[in-house]
């Protein structure tokens, strides 16, 4: 079963300071990339895989799809997206993604934002995706880079002219790794980049576009908090077809 950190209270508080969860997709500056693979959304039947506050699925129904399933595994993401603001076409519903079950052949898109790193059984779960997807269906997705969470220590290393460099420890070995972020304990599935690409590959999808992402000068202009995020990827972004 995944760790459902989310329904902690003193994790949820944490998260809900966060400007993605305050500003919504504007807040993460991830989501013009993102949003640059997805497709026309007009029409689109959508599976949301860790939907969270829903701020995907009402952005979805607003740019014409015809239907979103909102699915994640914490009730109190569900309870404030509900609250957010109900549509007849957005369905919300509690799952577990490491034991999910969807209809076969029955959505056009599939978009997962910083979830899949937190599930042990992926290899499962993006078959269940491939299965639940039409002909020509896309799967977008982003995930912590493996470099990142192979980068655990809290301090970055300093050279003699003042250049950062961020330790990676132990990136070969795969495997769940605890983490402290917003509190303690939180695990987290490292796989190498090599692992996860070939994991797409064997569950039948065609990748379409990689995106090792990092903040442009545009983001760093915007966000000076970003400065940090240049020394190695932070994000990885996937396209992919089915």
């Amino acid at each position: 079963m995944t760790q459902n950190i989310y329904d902690s209270p003193e994790f949820f508080e944490g998260y809900s300071q966060l400007p993605r969860s305050v500003e919504g997709l504007a807040g993460a500056p991830e989501w013009p990339a993102l949003r640059a693979l997805l497709p026309d959304m007009n029409e689109q039947k959508v599976v949301d895989l860790g939907c969270g506050y829903g701020w995907f699925a009402r952005w979805a129904i607003e740019q014409g799809a015809q239907s979103v399933l909102g699915l994640d595994v914490s009730e109190k993401m569900l309870e404030r997206a509900i609250a957010d603001g109900e549509d007849s076409r957005i369905t919300y519903q509690l799952a577990d993604l490491e034991l999910l079950r969807l209809p076969s052949a029955a959505f056009t898109l599939a978009y997962s934002s910083l979830a899949f790193h937190y599930i042990a059984g992926l290899s499962t779960l993006l078959r269940t995706i491939h299965d639940a997807l039409l002909p020509g269906g896309k799967l977008v997705f982003s995930i912590e880079h493996p470099i990142f969470m192979a980068s655990l220590r809290p301090q970055w290393f300093v050279d003699a002219e003042g250049r950062k460099s961020w330790p990676v420890d132990n990136y070969q070995i795969e495997g769940p790794r605890s983490t402290h972020w917003l509190s303690e304990g939180v695990i987290k599935q490292h796989r190498t980049l090599g692992t996860l690409l070939n994991l797409l590959i064997e569950s039948g999808f065609t990748l379409d576009h990689i995106n090792e992402w990092g903040p442009s000068p545009q983001d760093l202009s915007s966000r000076p908090a970003l400065a940090d995020e240049v020394h190695r990827p932070m994000m990885l972004i996937v396209a992919a077809s089915r």
